[in-house]
C-alpha cells in the first residue's frame, strides 16, 4: 500500500469527494498544504463548500479528470472499481490508489491519541458528544464526523496533534485499516448484509477492530452487547464497559426527561456516583451514547465539569432528530434512521416528545437492507400512528432482488397500521398537505434524500 508522507505535501485526487467523510479528509489535506482535487457524480453542499476552499471538485467521474502529476488517488467504497473511469485511468497511469479508510488510517498515525468510534448505529452522535466534551475541556482535537456539527461549522475540525476523533465504519471492513489508540464499540447488530454474510461475520470484524488497539490503549464497549466478552477476550488494550447496570464500569441511574424529551441522569463510575448529567438532545437511547462519551473523556483525564458542559452544549447534528420547522401547526422533524433499531429509537423519542399523532415518511435505503429486514422494518415502523413509504433509495445498488417498499407496506397493513405507499416525493407532499393536521408530528426518515420532502413543505 502506498504511504503518504504528510511532511511533504503532494497532489491527492478524491473519487467521490462529495461524500461526508471524503470531503472532510480533503479539507484536512488542504489545510496541511496538499494540492487537492476530486470528483463526484452530482453537485451538492459539500462540493460547493470545497470549491469555496479552493479545491477543484468536478461533476462526473471521467477518465480525463485523472491528470499526469497526481501522486495518489483516494476512492470511496461506494464506487464500482471495474466500471469507474477514473479508477481505471489511475490504474492505467500507474498512480497509487488508496481507499478512504486506508487514507484515514494513515492520518491517525500523525496524532498522539486516535479515538475511533464504531457501532451499527450511534457513531455520529457519540463522535459529536466526544468532540463537544473535548472542546469544553479546552483541548484542541482534530475531528472527522459523519454529519454536520454546527459547533465546528461542518463535518471536520482541524486541530492540534494530540487528539484525533473519528467515526469508524464497519462496512467493507473499512475500520480494519485504522490505527486506533482508543476503540469504542456502541453496538453490534446485523447490517450491511450486501457485504457481510451474517452476524457472525460482523462480530468477527468488530473483534478484529478491537484487537487493533495497542497495549497502552483503551477499548470502550457496551456491556449490553450479546456475549461482548467474546469480542474483547483477545484485546491488548484495557477494556472499559458502559451500560445500564452497575456491573458496568460506567452506568446511568435515575433517568428523567424534560418537556422536550431531553434526558438527565446520574453517572456512576465503577459504582461511585459522579453526579448528574443533562443532555441537550432528545431520546433515551442517547443516555447510552452519552455514557460511552463520558467513558472516553474520563479515561483520558477530562474532568466531569467539562463532561457536563460538553454534553449540555451538544444540540445534535443535522439529520438526527432535527427539527426543521412547523407548517400549519404540524411539526416537521428529519432523522437519518435507516436500520430497524434506529427507527425504533427515533419513534420512541417522538413518543416522549409529543402527545399528538405521529406520521413517519420512510424512505428505505438500499435494496439489500430492505430485503434483509422486511419484517423488522414493519415492526419498528408500527410504532408510528401513520406511515408513508416512498420508493427505495438505491445508493450504490441496482434492483436485482425484486424487493419494493410495497413489501413493507403489506406487512404494516397486516399489523393494522395505517400505511400508504406513495412512490414519489411529489405524491407524498400532496398527501401530507391534505391529511396532516395541526398538533401532529411528521418525521421524514431515511439515509437517502427524503429530507427534501420536509424542506419542500417548509419552503427551505
Amino acid at each position: 500500500m502506498y504511504k503518504i508522507d504528510f511532511n511533504r505535501p503532494q497532489w491527492i485526487h478524491f473519487i467521490g469527494i462529495g461524500g461526508i467523510s471524503m470531503s472532510g479528509l480533503a479539507e484536512i489535506l488542504k489545510d496541511k498544504g496538499f494540492e487537492v482535487s476530486g470528483s463526484d457524480v452530482k453537485d451538492g453542499e459539500q462540493t460547493t463548500h470545497l470549491r469555496e476552499m479552493g479545491i477543484q471538485a468536478a461533476i462526473g467521474q471521467k477518465a480525463e479528470n485523472i491528470k499526469e502529476g497526481m501522486d495518489a488517488v483516494v476512492y470511496t467504497a461506494a464506487i464500482h472499481k471495474e466500471s469507474n473511469e477514473e479508477y481505471q485511468e489511475a490504474e492505467r497511469q500507474g498512480i497509487p490508489l488508496l481507499s478512504r479508510a486506508e487514507l484515514l488510517g494513515q492520518m491517525m498515525k500523525n496524532y498522539k491519541e486516535a479515538i475511533a468510534i464504531a457501532g451499527t448505529h450511534g457513531k455520529t452522535t457519540t463522535t459529536s458528544m466526544v468532540t463537544e466534551i473535548f472542546l469544553a475541556a479546552d483541548t484542541d482535537p482534530t475531528v472527522s464526523v459523519g454529519g454536520i456539527l454546527h459547533t465546528i461549522g461542518g463535518n471536520i475540525r482541524v486541530g492540534g496533534p494530540e487528539y484525533f476523533v473519528t467515526e469508524a465504519c464497519e462496512y467493507t471492513d473499512s475500520f480494519l485499516s485504522f490505527w486506533p489508540d482508543t476503540a469504542v464499540v456502541l453496538n453490534v447488530e446485523e447490517d450491511h448484509l450486501d457485504y457481510f454474510k451474517d452476524i457472525h461475520a460482523i462480530r468477527r470484524s468488530f473483534k478484529r477492530f478491537i484487537n487493533l488497539v495497542p497495549e497502552r490503549g483503551i477499548v470502550v464497549i457496551n456491556g449490553e452487547i450479546d456475549r461482548f466478552r467474546e469480542l474483547a477476550d483477545e484485546a491488548k488494550g484495557r477494556v472499559v464497559t458502559f451500560g445500564p447496570g452497575r456491573e458496568n464500569d460506567y452506568s446511568a441511574d435515575a433517568i428523567t426527561y424534560d418537556s422536550e424529551a431531553r434526558p438527565s441522569f446520574d453517572v456512576y463510575i465503577r459504582g461511585e456516583s459522579f453526579g448528574r448529567v443533562s443532555l441537550g438532545v432528545e431520546g433515551g437511547h442517547n443516555v447510552y451514547n452519552a455514557l460511552a462519551a463520558v467513558a472516553v473523556a474520563v479515561e483520558h483525564g477530562i474532568s466531569m465539569d467539562a463532561v457536563r458542559k460538553g454534553l449540555l452544549n451538544f444540540q445534535g447534528t443535522d439529520r438526527r432528530f432535527q427539527k426543521k420547522g412547523v407548517r400549519d401547526g404540524v411539526t416537521i422533524i428529519d432523522d437519518y434512521a435507516h436500520h430497524p433499531s434506529e427507527i425504533q429509537a427515533t419513534l420512541r423519542t417522538a413518543r416522549e416528545y409529543t402527545d399528538g399523532r405521529i406520521w413517519c415518511v420512510f424512505q428505505p435505503h438500499t435494496y439489500s437492507r430492505t430485503k434483509a429486514f422486511l419484517d423488522e422494518f414493519a415492526e419498528a415502523l408500527s410504532l408510528a400512528d401513520c406511515v408513508i413509504l416512498t420508493d427505495i433509495y438505491p445508493a450504490r445498488e441496482t434492483d436485482t432482488l425484486g424487493v419494493s417498499s410495497a413489501d413493507i407496506a403489506d406487512r404494516l397493513k397486516a399489523r393494522g397500521v395505517s400505511v400508504w405507499y406513495l412512490p414519489t416525493f411529489e405524491e407524498t407532499e400532496k398527501f401530507i398537505l391534505k391529511n396532516c393536521i395541526q398538533g401532529e408530528l411528521l418525521i421524514t426518515m431515511g439515509a437517502g434524500d427524503i429530507v427534501k420532502v420536509g424542506e419542500e413543505l417548509l419552503g427551505l
